[in-house]
């Protein structure tokens, strides 16, 4: 499964080394408290925001078979949120490193799709008391409101990334997660919202496929998509020529 490797190689490059990360590992027993569904901080409430006041804001999640997580690991780049006292940019990435997606000794299109499909959900099924999440599936922007009572009690992206985790890990098929969280000025938003819209387009091409798009590449509107991303056409192709044997 390596459609979204080329964005994943990118990732640190599009971080710099200006700011070196803080490193955890993960660890179950240290998630934030989760209040099960979505809640309501109200502004004055709010201690700050996360990709707030017009700073810049993306979150996307890319999904490997390679070797680029080998464990389960929470990296900040920036402020912790108890250190945080005004709206500052936010990144927030996730590289899941998945098993073999495989049906007949092929990649399946209708597996893989699956697949990815199940562990993006995840974003909608982590609540964090204290921490409201606004995303933008358009804008590919993930703004968060956190409460002054959740920074009183300790709140950090350590155990809040545990929470991504063990929510990712609930899936089979997953074998490793990377938690990126970025707080910091200097990394290029820019870029990575270009590369969150490629995920967009990588995972609306598998739909299209799945749903009998046309061959004819020369009439696809997904065209420059499938020329960039490596493997694209040959599921499309592939997921075809299996059709027309059976």
């Amino acid at each position: 499964m390596e459609l979204y490797n080329s964005i994943i190689e990118k990732i640190d490059g599009l971080i710099g080394d200006s700011v070196q990360p803080k490193r955890y590992e993960y660890n179950p027993a240290k998630c934030w408290e989760d209040v099960g569904g979505n809640q309501l901080v109200m502004m004055k409430e709010a201690a700050y925001e996360l990709g707030g006041d017009g700073k810049a804001a993306v979150s996307y999640a890319c999904v490997t078979s390679g070797d680029y997580v080998d464990k389960d690991e929470i990296l900040v780049y920036g402020k912790d949120l108890g250190e945080i006292n005004g709206s500052v940019p936010f990144a927030r990435i996730a590289v899941i490193k998945v098993g073999d997606l495989r049906g007949e000794g092929e990649e399946d299109t209708e597996t893989l799709f699956r697949a990815i499909q199940d562990i993006d959900f995840v974003k909608y099924h982590v609540y964090p008391k204290g921490y409201m999440i606004r995303s933008s599936s358009d804008s590919h922007r993930e703004q968060v409101r956190v409460s002054k009572e959740a920074v009183r009690k300790g709140i950090n992206f350590e155990e809040v990334g545990n929470s991504y985790i063990s929510q990712f890990k609930k899936n089979p098929d997953v074998k490793a997660v990377r938690m990126i969280f970025i707080t910091c000025d200097g990394p290029d938003f820019a870029e990575m919202k270009k590369d969150a819209r490629k995920v967009r387009d990588i995972t609306k091409t598998l739909s299209k496929i799945l749903e009998g798009m046309s061959t004819d590449c020369h009439t696809c509107s997904l065209k420059d998509i499938c020329d960039e991303v490596e493997g694209l056409k040959e599921l499309h192709f592939g997921k075809e020529k299996k059709e027309f044997k059976g």
